[in-house]
């Protein structure tokens, strides 16, 4: 598995930067190709299932990932949500950290993630290019 960590601060509060990150719709307009639905519609929580569809046409694969650990911060303490990925193509988690910092907020994306039936002489490969497409995301979501 290809295991990284990308870490960002935020200028907003933890809250509004939780917010922000957990829009799963909008992750899509920053993953080249893709496009992001969660199931059932409605307010995330354990359980939902975000789906992300790569790829043009049928030409394509579902990448979809079930909420197993849902943690709103409050009261001082970080936000955490968890995904494992239950597809057949991309294996692996994400986590999402987000702790408070005075006014600001700090973001911790932890992610293993493996391509299907990809040797493991890949993995740095895929790590290098997840930091680069989620540090994308990242960038993207906080500056909206």
């Amino acid at each position: 598995m290809a295991l990284f960590t990308i870490e960002r601060s935020s200028p907003h509060p933890v809250d509004e930067t939780w917010r922000r990150l957990t829009r799963w719709q909008r992750h899509g307009a920053y993953v080249p190709l893709s496009d992001i639905a969660v199931r059932p519609g409605g307010p995330t929580r354990v359980g939902s299932v975000v789906v992300a569809r790569t790829g043009l046409g049928r030409a394509g694969f579902d990448d979809p990932m079930e909420v197993v650990r849902w943690e709103p911060p409050g009261g001082g303490r970080p936000g955490l949500c968890r995904l494992e990925k239950r597809g057949s193509v991309v294996l692996g988690w994400a986590e999402i950290e987000v702790w408070p910092s005075g006014q600001r907020s700090r973001v911790v994306w932890r992610e293993e993630a493996r391509v299907a039936r990809l040797p493991r002489v890949f993995d740095a490969p895929t790590a290098w290019a997840g930091r680069l497409v989620f540090g994308r995301v990242l960038r993207g979501l906080l500056e909206e």
